[in-house]
């Protein structure tokens, strides 16, 4: 089963996945950041982004065959992209957001679509760590 979380950065997506694999037991973590340092790309530029999106789709698709449970947590703001991979797959997309100053926010995209149809959102102002990975197991599991 895959899980991907996507929002601006300081929504909750690091933290929510961690989160979501302690709950699990087993489970694979790809984080955006950790993936742009195994592969080495920096390139924050639109081409950039969706390789790095592409290189944690494969991954994450590789795994969720293998019957591996994947969590993802990716700022992915290319809406179409995301759409895709679900189209091909099935995954189960998190919309994180939040109106609370986190000190992320100078690395927000600017060209993020958040995502219209087929996904769980939650807000993450208020809500504890528990209480958001309660709502994820019931919608999905």
């Amino acid at each position: 089963m895959i899980f991907w979380f996507t929002g601006q950065p300081g929504s909750g997506k690091t933290t929510l996945g961690k989160a979501l694999i302690n709950r699990l037991e087993k489970a694979y973590h790809i984080d955006g950041d950790d993936l742009r340092g195994l592969s080495s790309n920096v390139d924050y530029s639109e081409q950039g982004r969706i390789s790095n999106i592409r290189t944690a789709q494969s991954i994450a698709m590789y795994l969720d065959n293998k019957g591996q449970n994947v969590v993802v947590s990716v700022v992915a703001p290319y809406k179409w992209l995301r759409e895709e991979f679900k189209e091909r797959h099935k995954v189960n997309e998190i919309y994180l957001h939040t109106t609370e100053i986190r000190g992320r926010e100078h690395y927000f995209a600017e060209d993020y679509e958040a995502p219209t149809s087929n996904f769980l959102d939650l807000d993450t102002t208020n809500i504890s760590v528990e209480d958001c990975i309660d709502k994820i197991v019931k919608e999905f599991m």
